[in-house]
């Protein structure tokens, strides 16, 4: 069982101090894929029957382990022994294993079995190429800044959690707008009169954050990005800030229901009188990165930049303006 890895500067390459070379001697690969998805376990298996013809040893999870009748473990043991770890599923599945293998700078292949996916940006069928590549030492490993999100009440801290995507405070769906009271480095911002607030990572700049009108940050910039979600004030806009920057953020709400919600999956309800303390974590996320596909090419892809739309088609035959 390995030990928590020391953080430390990843060595330079490219114009990056946070991204750094795989060396490919990756000898025990975990699978950890998205629970009852239909393809997961077929593809699993597939991957397990290609890493040991290479003398890699599996490690599955539980559960697509049972589906393929091989043994298996749960997620938090292939966290602490695995060498990499290849996960099958979306973003959301993505963000789960991140949080268990963060400790130990285990890095992640991120295989898009879903729809959208910025973070799992390698297509099922660009698998196996890919993964030569991994052992073949071509591929980056690109190391991304979480966020620490500490939740105090009666000044004690009731919550500490790690977040890769965002940290976001919002309200039920009957509640009145929440006041925000937002610190930073000890400085008053202002408070934020609004349907909630989103504190994001450059990572999580693709997901709620620009949904709510948000930048698109680059993800080895060290920045968090505060967006407003539906505030008040037209003025109050996105703003960046430096990762080194520490955020507090003081909850006036009543008696209506508001709830802190990290990376989309783990949720608290808060109180008035609350206060979310946001900081960098000594943590970060490591993501492997094929040298066939770059930011960009993510963003256009997932964000359909440079499609021509097309025209609505009314007479349910022909497209107006599209000849045939």
């Amino acid at each position: 069982m390995k030990k928590p890895a020391t953080p430390k500067k990843a060595s330079k390459t490219g114009s990056s101090p946070w991204t750094r070379r795989a060396v490919g001697d990756f000898r025990a690969i975990g699978i950890i894929a998205k629970k009852k998805h239909p393809q997961a376990a077929a593809i699993a298996g597939k991957i397990a029957v290609w890493l040991t013809a290479r003398r890699r040893r599996v490690l599955l999870n539980a559960d697509i382990a049972a589906a393929l009748g091989r043994p298996g473990l749960p997620p938090e043991r292939i966290a602490a022994r695995a060498d990499m770890v290849i996960v099958l599923g979306g973003d959301g599945t993505l963000l789960s294993v991140a949080r268990l293998v963060n400790p130990y700078r285990t890095p992640i292949m991120g295989v898009n079995l879903g729809s959208l996916g910025f973070l799992t940006e390698t297509p099922a069928d660009d698998l196996f190429p890919t993964l030569e590549e991994v052992f073949a030492g071509k591929c980056l490993i690109e190391e991304r800044i979480l966020l620490s999100a500490r939740l105090v009440r009666n000044r004690k801290v009731i919550a500490v959690h790690d977040v890769l995507n965002d940290v976001v405070i919002n309200k039920a769906a009957l509640a009145r707008i929440i006041e925000m009271e937002t610190v930073v480095n000890g400085k008053t911002v202002t408070t934020f009169k609004a349907d909630g607030l989103i504190v994001s990572t450059p990572t999580g700049s693709t997901a709620y954050s620009l949904a709510a009108g948000g930048p698109i940050v680059y993800p080895t910039i060290e920045a968090f990005i505060l967006t407003p979600i539906c505030p008040h004030a037209l003025t109050n806009r996105p703003l960046v800030i430096p990762d080194r920057a520490r955020v507090e953020i003081g909850i006036r709400a009543g008696d209506d229901d508001v709830y802190l919600t990290l990376d989309g999956q783990i949720g608290l309800r808060l109180k008035s009188g609350d206060r979310i303390v946001l900081e960098r974590s000594k943590h970060r996320t490591c993501l492997l990165s094929s040298p066939r596909r770059n930011y960009f090419d993510i963003l256009r892809s997932k964000l359909h930049w440079g499609d021509v739309p097309r025209a609505p088609d009314p007479s349910g035959g022909r497209r107006i303006g599209v000849r045939r």
